[in-house]
């Protein structure tokens, strides 16, 4: 896609705030701004991370933190989850009804507005799913995950996707941002000790279709399951 934003892969989602100091009005601005660019911005596939991990998981009730265009939480309601999706975004949270109206799963999910930073939803989830939760400029991506966290219900997962270094040899095309690793992403989530199973821990390289997409040659997964 021309000129990726720094949060996306597939469909992939920045629910932060944008560039500068303006807080969920300036995040508000260029996620807007960015899905104007064109009547769609990503594939409408599910992030293949998802599909891996969540795809043996028992439907119950989902949050997909940063759901941009709706491809994630449709994919989740079409095998029988209940899902909440969240974006700053009004923008993409119109085109993710319109997809999820288009599939027949409207009713199957809600769609709210959220600066994760400022707010978030209420309940309890058998899945939180956060997949590439990046942005430019300022977003307390560190206590997001910790709320998602929190919001998890006994026996219920977390889903970290993130994105990870770049090629051996490639420009790194977002040098004022850091991507975390999985181990650190873990051990920023504070997890309390004997709470917590860690299903999946690791960096993988990217394959096949998505190793034509520029700057990142690695992503990487935290999946963590709590304890009941």
């Amino acid at each position: 896609m021309p000129t990726p934003s720094p949060t996306h892969h597939e469909h992939e989602h920045g629910p932060g705030p944008g560039p500068g100091h303006g807080g969920a009005a300036a995040g508000q601005e260029f996620w807007d701004s960015r899905y104007r660019e064109s009547e769609r911005i990503w594939s409408g596939r599910p992030n293949s991370v998802l599909v891996r991990e969540a795809a043996g998981l028992a439907p119950g009730r989902a949050l997909d933190l940063g759901c941009g265009e709706g491809a994630d939480a449709v994919w989740l309601a079409g095998r029988g989850w209940t899902v909440t999706g969240t974006d700053i975004s009004p923008v993409a949270l119109e085109r993710a009804a319109g997809h999820a109206g288009g599939a027949g799963l409207a009713d199957r999910i809600a769609f709210e507005r959220h600066d994760l930073g400022e707010s978030f939803p209420a309940g309890e989830f058998d899945l939180v799913a956060a997949c590439f939760l990046h942005s430019p400029g300022e977003m307390p991506r560190e206590r997001i995950l910790r709320t998602a966290a929190a919001a998890v219900a006994p026996g219920g997962v977390l889903l970290v996707a993130g994105h990870g270094g770049p090629a051996p040899g490639a420009e790194n095309p977002h040098p004022d941002l850091h991507f975390p690793t999985p181990q650190e992403v873990l051990a920023d989530l504070e997890l309390p000790e004997g709470g917590w199973e860690v299903l999946v821990c690791a960096e993988h390289e990217r394959v096949g279709a998505e190793a034509d997409r520029p700057g990142h040659g690695y992503d990487n997964t935290l999946k963590v399951r709590r304890l009941a």
